[in-house]
C-alpha cells in the first residue's frame, strides 16, 4: 500500500498542540485522564449536544482537516466504541428501566460516522469498523482500497475513550483517551506492508500513538507485530 499523509491531527486530554504532542513524544508517558472535552465550539451548539465524547474527539481532529477538501470518504476505527454509553444503557436494562431510543441509536459503532455525514452533509462513502491490535493498520486498508478505486483523498480517524472503571479488568489497550486522523491521499511517501510473523515485541503504545512518535521522531520505518502479522510502515522520500 502506497500512499501520502497530506495532513494530521491528534488529541489527547492536555495534549493539543503539535508542540505538546512533540514533548510526549520524546519522553511518553500515561496523561491523566480527567474527562476533559475536546473543543467542537465550530459547531452550533444544538448540534454539540447530541456529540458524545468520542464523537467530539473525531469531531475535533478530522473537521480541520476536512475543511476545503470537498466530498471526502471517511474511514473510522475504534475498538471499543462507544463504552459509557452502552454501558449506561445495561445498566439501565438491569435495573428494568426503559431504555431510551435516542441513546441507544448513538451507542451503535456506526453512529458517529452518520453524524458526521448529516453535520457536514457529506455522502461519501463511510466506514466504521473494529478492530483488534491493529485496527490503525486495518483502518489503512480500508483507506488505501478508497484510494486505489479513486477517491482523491480518505480522511482516517482512530480513537478510544478510556472505558468506564467496570472494564479496567477487561480492557488494557486504551492508556488514557486519544483520537488521531489522517488525511491521506494518493502518492508514494510511505509504504505500508504486510508480511507473516511467528513472534515480535509487542508494541510500547497503542498502533496510532507509535505512529504519532515515528512521525514527530523524523523516524523512516516502524514496525508493528500483532498476532501472526508484522506491520511495516517506510518513508519512501529522499
Amino acid at each position: 500500500m502506497n500512499f501520502q499523509i497530506e495532513g494530521l491531527r491528534a488529541w489527547a486530554p492536555g495534549l493539543e498542540s503539535e508542540d505538546d504532542w512533540r514533548a510526549w513524544c520524546n519522553a511518553p508517558e500515561v496523561v491523566p485522564d480527567d474527562q476533559q472535552q475536546p473543543d467542537v465550539s465550530f459547531l452550533p451548539a444544538m448540534q454539540r449536544r447530541r456529540l458524545s465524547r468520542l464523537a467530539r474527539m473525531l469531531f475535533h481532529v478530522a473537521w480541520p482537516l476536512a475543511e476545503g477538501q470537498g466530498p471526502l470518504p471517511l474511514v473510522f476505527a475504534s475498538r471499543h466504541g462507544e463504552t459509557p454509553r452502552t454501558l449506561a444503557i445495561l445498566n439501565e436494562l438491569a435495573k428494568g428501566e426503559p431504555l431510551s431510543p435516542t441513546q441507544f441509536s448513538l451507542s451503535v459503532h456506526n453512529a458517529i460516522i452518520g453524524l458526521w455525514s448529516i453535520l457536514r452533509e457529506d455522502n461519501s462513502e463511510m466506514t466504521a469498523m473494529a478492530a483488534a491490535g491493529d485496527g490503525l493498520e486495518q483502518a489503512m486498508l480500508e483507506a488505501s482500497g478508497l484510494l486505489a478505486e479513486g477517491a482523491p483523498a480518505v480522511l482516517l480517524v482512530i480513537a478510544e475513550e478510556l472505558p468506564p472503571d467496570l472494564y479496567t479488568a477487561y480492557i488494557d489497550d486504551v492508556p488514557f483517551s486519544y483520537a488521531l486522523a489522517l488525511l491521506l491521499k494518493p502518492g508514494k511517501t510511505w509504504t505500508l506492508s504486510l508480511a507473516p510473523a511467528e513472534s515480535g515485541l509487542p508494541a510500547a503504545w497503542p498502533h496510532p500513538l507509535n505512529l504519532l512518535r515515528a512521525l514527530h521522531g523524523g523516524q523512516r520505518t516502524l514496525t508493528h507485530y500483532w498476532k501472526d502479522r508484522q506491520w511495516t510502515w517506510s518513508r519512501n522520500e529522499a
